[in-house]
């Protein structure tokens, strides 16, 4: 049996992990080539074995291409598709990983030609620490990698994605396009911002930086995903901005609620903010108990 040909171009922690986890469930049946521009990038995939194959020539890297993932910051994707597509081979299917689906869809479904498949995707996984040499094998596995038929150009190319993104231990799950961008809104990109704006917060009191050795376990897991790709979390925030801005206003409006009450010295009211959403919490806890919370 032919061997599958993956490429992946971008070799950061999810590119990275999505090679190191085709590699040791398929072995010598899928052969990846990693892409990225950065040199050393390349040689450390070559030797943690995550691809088999690497360079920094986006059309040399997806000429024997069947699949390609694109795992770059958002707003990269469009160039580097453009720069490709002239060299991908008829029957080739290009997914990608992108947080914010509804931006890309729109772009990419303009450019593709007939005879080239596009999958719409996203890893429900992640860690704070990024680059190649943060990537972990087991990344993926069990986690929810949701496919997003609606933005797809045929089921035929979903069901290999499908099967491919098992191969790296994930769970599938289907949304619509809209429902991703507004879900990822809410469980992802906002508590990116909200931990962000809580560190420039502590930024705003700089004679108290000097404690932050006595900071407790409270802070530091609140602001754990303030340490991620800033660089990925902008081109976010560029092209799913209308879900999150709507996300940001609506949680601005509980903020202000808490800060009367505590103006007015409202303890039911305080009371009632913090076992509400205790309540809330915990009954999310109950319900997903036998499920990956993402």
């Amino acid at each position: 049996m032919k061997s599958m040909c993956i490429t992946i171009i971008g070799l950061g922690l999810i590119g990275g992990s999505l090679g190191l986890a085709l590699k040791k469930r398929c072995g010598q049946d899928v052969v990846v080539t990693g892409v990225d521009y950065d040199l050393v990038t390349l040689q450390q995939a070559i030797e943690r074995g995550a691809v088999d194959y690497s360079t920094n020539d986006v059309g040399k890297g997806v000429e024997e291409a069947d699949v390609i993932f694109l795992c770059t910051p958002v707003l990269q994707m469009l160039p580097i598709i453009e720069e490709f597509l002239p060299y991908v081979k008829k029957g080739c299917i290009i997914t990608d990983v992108g947080s914010t689906k509804g931006f890309l869809a729109e772009k990419i479904l303009d450019i593709i030609p007939e005879g080239i498949d596009y999958v719409s995707g996203h890893p429900m996984t992640g860690i704070e620490q990024s680059g190649i040499m943060a990537a972990d094998q087991g990344l993926f596995k069990d986690k929810w990698y949701i496919v997003i038929p609606e933005a797809s150009t045929c089921s035929k190319a979903v069901q290999t994605i499908s099967q491919v993104i098992t191969w790296t231990g994930a769970r599938i799950t289907t949304m619509g396009l809209n429902d991703h961008d507004q879900c990822a809104a809410i469980i992802s990109h906002v508590p990116h911002v909200a931990a962000a704006a809580l560190v420039n917060l502590l930024g705003q009191y700089p004679n108290l930086e000097e404690s932050f050795k006595l900071v407790g376990g409270g802070f530091r897991d609140t602001t754990r995903i303030a340490s991620s790709n800033a660089d990925m979390w902008a081109d976010i925030c560029l092209t799913n901005a209308r879900p999150i801005t709507d996300s940001l206003l609506k949680m601005k409006e509980l903020l202000n609620e808490m800060i009367e009450a505590m103006e007015k010295s409202d303890r039911p009211a305080i009371h009632h903010f913090f076992k509400r959403a205790k309540a809330r919490r915990d009954a999310l806890i109950t319900k997903t108990d036998s499920q990956i919370i993402f």
